[in-house]
């Protein structure tokens, strides 16, 4: 359908991989009214990755350090529309307040599925049988012009990408197990990107400290926006489990993820292209170099440039 005008209100979650994990549902509705406008209520961080959303109105933050405080001036921006539709995967509180002519809100059911489907399931009385699309993210030129002037840098075309850091140390593989991996796998890689933000960075060091590949480390150096536009050109991600994974599946570079605690079946990257290792005792120290050594290795033979 195309209802020129039509004006929606699309409420996300809040971490970058929970938001990224929305964006298949975000897509959906572009799909299901492609002349609708569409207005996102995200966190300040997270909704950074929605600015160049093609058709995307305006961006409202729902700022959580100022608890109550920020709900009333929030609904205020809010309630000056009123919406065709709103679809709120975070709670069904702002999608009862709003004024809006239908309101969709996230399920309680699905549950052991991945959240993609868990979130995708809100949607579903105007999906029809619809398939659930991929997660994607829209770098603007200015976030591509880094990403080129970086690649400038790296020698050869067969580029991995690492990404050392997570928000929750029992997530973080070692970093000398990320050196020992990457220069196993020089021969069929040219150069490492590490990535991350500026609490990833002492990973970071460490890993660039010991591996003898051509090397750049940009953890703590780029936007988000940024970051998809380098993952985007890698050819390869090799990470812990965090948002830099949806990221690389966002912009459809392939990835391998290692799990130590947590759900792999409910937050893997979402895609083809994304494979996995989870630790067996959710230690995620306990998993072999040799093992990630021989997955990765496979998977980037697989893998033909153009």
């Amino acid at each position: 359908m195309n209802n020129k005008g039509s004006k929606f209100l699309f409420i996300t979650l809040s971490n970058i991989g929970d938001a990224l994990l929305t964006t298949p549902v975000l897509q959906f509705l572009h799909r299901y009214d492609d002349g609708a406008t569409v207005d996102i209520v995200g966190d300040e961080r997270s909704s950074m990755l929605f600015r160049h959303c093609p058709y995307r109105g305006e961006i409202y933050h729902k700022r959580k350090q100022r608890f109550l405080r920020g709900v009333p001036a929030l609904l205020l921006e809010l309630r000056r529309k009123r919406y065709d539709l709103v679809v709120d995967l975070r709670t069904d509180i702002l999608a009862r307040l709003v004024r809006a002519d239908k309101r969709l809100v996230k399920t309680d059911g699905g549950g052991q599925a991945h959240a993609v489907e868990r979130h995708f399931a809100a949607v579903s009385p105007l999906a029809e049988g619809a398939e659930i699309p991929s997660t994607t993210l829209w770098p603007g030129q200015e976030d591509r012009d880094y990403a080129d002037g970086v690649c400038r840098q790296l020698p050869g075309n067969r580029w991995l990408c690492i990404g050392p850091g997570a928000n929750w140390e029992k997530k973080i593989w070692p970093a000398q197990n990320y050196a020992q991996t990457a220069d196993e796998l020089r021969g069929g890689v040219d150069a490492l990107v590490l990535l991350g933000n500026d609490a990833d960075n002492r990973q970071a060091e460490l890993v660039a400290g010991r591996v003898r590949l051509p090397c750049i480390n940009l953890c703590g150096r780029t936007t988000l926006l940024q970051a998809a536009a380098v993952l985007a050109r890698m050819t390869l991600f090799l990470g812990n489990d965090s948002g830099l994974g949806h990221i690389a599946a966002a912009v459809n570079t392939s990835s391998f993820t290692l799990f130590g605690p947590g759900s792999p079946e409910r937050y893997h990257p979402w895609g083809a292209g994304g494979a996995w290792l989870t630790a067996p005792d959710s230690n995620i120290e306990s998993i072999p170099v040799d093992i990630v050594v021989e997955k990765v290795g496979e998977r980037l033979a697989r893998i033909s440039l153009p």
